[in-house]
Order: C-alpha cells, then sequence, then structure tokens
C-alpha cells in the first residue's frame, strides 16, 4: 500500500491514544527499545499489557499520525527484538507477542504495530523493576488499586471441553471408539487390567474422565462421538490433510471428523512415511530409519488436539509437503511460557485451555503425562540429525513443522562425533543451518568451540568437528560451559531459605552465580535468577514479604 493508505488503515484502525493505544515516533529502535525509564517500549508494553493488552505502534507522528517510519532498526527484526523484550519484561507473555511490520511501496517506510498480550492471570508485567500502568494516555508507575486487582484475579477458567451436552446420551458415542478407548485405558491404568472388563459403559467412561456423572461432555463427544452425532459439537470439530507438493501445490486431501480417538490413525495412515538413507562418514553401509519418527506424527496431532480453541469453530490441520516436512497447526495461544523453556527445562505445563479433554487424553495414553512429549519431539530428530521441530506462534496459531530429512550435512557430522553436545548447542547450530540470527554470545561460543566459521551475518557450520577429548581441561570448561540443572539451582535457594530464613536478590545471586554456566552473560545470569524466582513462586514455594526480600511459604 502507498503512505497515504497506510495512513488511512492506522488511522481507521487506531484512531486514537488511550490506555491500550500507543503512537511513537522512534526512529532508532537502538534508543528506544530500553531508553530512559517511563519512555522506552518496555515501560509502554508493561503499562499496555497491565491494562489489559493492546497496540504500540512505532514509526509513527504523535497526534497527527503522520508516516515517519523506522529509520534506524539497529540490528533489531522481529524475531530478535522478541527476546529482547523476554528479558526486559518480567512476566511478559511474549508467545503471544505479534509484531506486524507495514511497509510503504511508494516511500519505502517501515511501521510496526505491536500487538501487546494481557498480563497473565495474578502477573503484572514489570519494566525497569516496576509495574507501570496508563490513565487515560498517560504512563505512570502502578496505583496500588490496579495492582491489587490484578494480584486477587480467579485462576480458574472455564474450560469449554467440560460442558454437558444435555440432549445426548451414550447411544451417541461410537461403539469401536469406546472399545479402543478401554484398550488405551489400561495401557495407562494397568492396576485396572483385571476389573475394566467388567464395567459397564457408563462405569467406564466416568472412570476414565470422559462423562460426569453418566452426562456426556464435549470431551466424549470429540474423541468418541459418532460422526453422524458431530452436530453436538457445531459440526466443526474437523482434521483436515493436505499432501503438498515442495514447491506447495496441492496434490491431495481429506477431511476427517469424530470420533478423534479412531480418526487420528486414519490421518497417520495418509502420511507416506518413506524409509530415509544416511551414508556416515568413512563407511560404506547408510544408516536406514524411517522419515518420521511415529512419535513425531502422533504427539504434534494430539497435542492440537488438547489444545485447540474449539470455541473459535475452526479445523486442525495437518499439511505434508511431500519427501519434505510435516506442518501440524491449531487455534488457540500457546500456554507454556515459551518453547525454549519447555525444551530446556523440560518444564511441564502449569494450565491448560482444556484441562478436561487433557485428562481424558492423559487416560487413554495420548499425550504424555508430565508434559515432556515437545522435548521428546527434540530429541528423537537429534537421533536422526535432523533440524530441530520448527514452532511459529503468530497470529493466535499454533504451528509445528517437523522436517524429515537432513538439511545441512556438517549440522550431522557435528552431532555424530560429538554424542556429548548439549540441546542448548544444538538448538543454536540449528539457527545456524536455518540462516536464523545468532545473538552475540551465541556466535562467539560456537566460534569457540569450532563449530562455525564465518563472519556475522554470514555464518556457516564449520567442517571441522571437535572429536571427544580426554583433555581435563576441555572436560572442565564443558561443565562450566554447561551449568547446574534448574533443578539443583531450585533446592540451593530452598535450603538456603530453610536454614536462613529471608533473603535479598542479591543474596541469592550470590548463591547461585558460580552454579550459571559460562556461555551467559551478567545480563543472562540475572535473568536467569528472575527466571528460577519465579518458578518457585509460582509453584507456591517461595514469595516476598512486606520487605521485598524471599522467604518460603
Amino acid at each position: 500500500m502507498t503512505e497515504k493508505e497506510l495512513q488511512e488503515y492506522l488511522t481507521k484502525r487506531f484512531p486514537t491514544e488511550n490506555e491500550r493505544c500507543e503512537w511513537k515516533q522512534c526512529s532508532n529502535l537502538k534508543h528506544f527499545v530500553r531508553g530512559k525509564e517511563g519512555e522506552d517500549i518496555i515501560s509502554y508494553i508493561s503499562a499496555i499489557s497491565n491494562m489489559g493488552g493492546g497496540f504500540l505502534i512505532i514509526g509513527v507522528q504523535d497526534k497527527s499520525l503522520t508516516i515517519t517510519g523506522i529509520q534506524d532498526f539497529s540490528n533489531y527484526d522481529k524475531e530478535n527484538i522478541k527476546k529482547s523484550l523476554f528479558d526486559s519484561c518480567i512476566n511478559l507473555n511474549t508467545e503471544q507477542l505479534d509484531i506486524e511490520e507495514l511497509t510503504c511501496d511508494d516511500t519505502h517506510k517501515t511501521v510496526w504495530v505491536f500487538s501487546i498480550p494481557k498480563h497473565q492471570k495474578r502477573l503484572p508485567v514489570y519494566a525497569h523493576k516496576k509495574a507501570w500502568q496508563r490513565v487515560g494516555d498517560s504512563l505512570m508507575i502502578m496505583k496500588p488499586s490496579r495492582m491489587e486487582a490484578i494480584l486477587s484475579e480467579p485462576l480458574r477458567v472455564d474450560d469449554w471441553s467440560a460442558g454437558i451436552i444435555p440432549d445426548a446420551t451414550i447411544d451417541d458415542l461410537d461403539e469401536e471408539a469406546i472399545s479402543k478407548a478401554r484398550i488405551e485405558f489400561v495401557k495407562r491404568n494397568p492396576k485396572y487390567k483385571d476389573e475394566v472388563e467388567s464395567w459397564e459403559n457408563d462405569k467406564f467412561l466416568d472412570k476414565a474422565k470422559l462423562t460426569i456423572k453418566g452426562k456426556i461432555t464435549r470431551t466424549a463427544m470429540i474423541l468418541l462421538g459418532k460422526e453422524e452425532e458431530e452436530h453436538f459439537l457445531g459440526s466443526s470439530v474437523k482434521i483436515r490433510w493436505n499432501l503438498k507438493t515442495v514447491d506447495n501445490q496441492d496434490k491431495d486431501y481429506e477431511i476427517f471428523s469424530i470420533p478423534l480417538l479412531l480418526t487420528v490413525d486414519q490421518v497417520l495412515a495418509k502420511i507416506r512415511n518413506l524409509k530415509y538413507r544416511y551414508l556416515r562418514d568413512n563407511t560404506l553401509f547408510p544408516d536406514e530409519f524411517l522419515r518420521y519418527e511415529p512419535f513425531n506424527i502422533r504427539e504434534p496431532l494430539h497435542n492440537a488436539i488438547a489444545h485447540q480453541d474449539y470455541t473459535k469453530a475452526a479445523r486442525i490441520n495437518v499439511v505434508e509437503f511431500e519427501d519434505d516436512h510435516l506442518v501440524f497447526s491449531n487455534y488457540g495461544n500457546f500456554l507454556p511460557e515459551s518453547v525454549e523453556n519447555v525444551v530446556l527445562k523440560d518444564t511441564p505445563e502449569e494450565q491448560y485451555r482444556n484441562s478436561f479433554l487433557v485428562e481424558a487424553m492423559k487416560n487413554l495414553d495420548m499425550i504424555e503425562t508430565q508434559g515432556g512429549g515437545i522435548r521428546k519431539l527434540f530429541d528423537f530428530q537429534r537421533q536422526r540429525f535432523f533440524p530441530m521441530p520448527e514452532y511459529d506462534l503468530s497470529d493466535g496459531k499454533v504451528k509445528v513443522s517437523i522436517i524429515g530429512k537432513i538439511l545441512d550435512e556438517e549440522f550431522a557430522r557435528i552431532l555424530i562425533h560429538n554424542p556429548e553436545i548439549t540441546i542448548e548447542e544444538i538448538l543454536m547450530l540449528d539457527k545456524v543451518q536455518k540462516r536464523k540470527i545468532l545473538l552475540d554470545q551465541e556466535f562467539n561460543y560456537l566460534k569457540k568451540k569450532e563449530f562455525v566459521e564465518g563472519r556475522k551475518p554470514n555464518i556457516y557450520l564449520s567442517h571441522k568437528v571437535v572429536e571427544p577429548t580426554e583433555n581435563d581441561d576441555l572436560k572442565a570448561e564443558y561443565i562450566c560451559n554447561k551449568g547446574f540443572d534448574d533443578e539443583y539451582c531450585k533446592d540451593l535457594i530452598v535450603e538456603y531459605l530453610t536454614k536462613w530464613k529471608v533473603a535479598s536478590r542479591k543474596q541469592i545471586e550470590h548463591l547461585l552465580w558460580d552454579k550459571l554456566s559460562d556461555v551467559l552473560d551478567e545480563k543472562n545470569k540475572k535473568n536467569k535468577v528472575q527466571n528460577l524466582l519465579q518458578s518457585l513462586r509460582r509453584g507456591n514455594i517461595i514469595k516476598l514479604d512486606i520487605g521485598k526480600k524471599w522467604i518460603l511459604c
């Protein structure tokens, strides 16, 4: 669009500044991302998020909305600016933060529109160690009344999947699906093996937490309902499989309805999981394995079913690109703090959109009990020397891509010759092979390990593979770079508070500093300590006293 059309579009969409909307002329992002307290981007994001979410428009003149454009991006792009904001804004849900880039066709001026999510329940968003809010279009430190309102928000959310369907009966459920459910239930709950056959269907469904006191829930209908009874769910609970050529041309498709417990096997049967051969160095005998680990097909599909926002009346999509990759997508924002936390910390989710459905799917052995499924996706790709799974969390969706081939042979060689390599290191290497931007500390670390060559931004994986070594100095360096795991650090904090009763943030940093990975710089170590404290606080293990010091709950 032209500059004039863009201005008309923005004026119509954001006609006035208020508590949930701010315009900024900012020409240089370097000085605006984290600049003067109360005048930089993180202060505005804190305030707008704490007011229930809204928009920040950068590259327009205040009051008039005249397009000035961002003239100096200072090496920021839509991907790495989120990382910077997450480091600076405590409790900000960056997975739901979206950035829309709008560029004028005639003047080439660029405007960024930040869509800022509402603060998470009972978690105000902080910038410069302060929570901010808006009153009209004015920015100020949060008032006690607003803080109290956020901290007292109820944690319970309505669970659509637990809703009762008044007119539905057990006769509306598919007998084959119920029989399969019994088999899967015993796999997950072997203690009931000897008695489950004697249960009537209504007792079994209650035990498996598919029904509530014999009443048919939406969960029971989703997993076990007859196809002709899909009208009970609005006829929108469907999975669409689509086969495309590598150049994105449609080749075939099919749409599947309930019962999804049976449907998933039909979808899996459509995916052409062919053999893949890879010839290792110094051998004439190739490795041969399925292009996709079966778990890496089932897990994203089952997760899409479990976490779909069914109120959107949208389908779950499975797109297969011939002999290349799979893409699974569902509507609904990603609820854990971040994909990175789930993978690196193996952190189970603390809340679910469809709690009742998730519990039923656990009982039917469809999803992992403790949220470790995502980590397994990465581990299985690692075993094949394939690229890591790719998560796109934009536009209110979760989109997972699983690549079924080696993308860069240097990546595979590094993994083959370095079996001790950590998942953190693999994620950095994966960025390189996918031509993604590395942070300076990541680049310096990989350069030191001789895993990469070149200069930013033209970096490539190195053919100089670091072989396992008996050198004690390098072994010690490896341990220092790896650091201690999160649970060990959390235990230290709890042990310290058990003995000394109270601790300041500075004392806890001193306690943990030499336990954290040497790969982290000072800023990232501080953020790491903050994340550990917040994790313990969310688990109701520690809390802040009135003196802003940490104590045990």
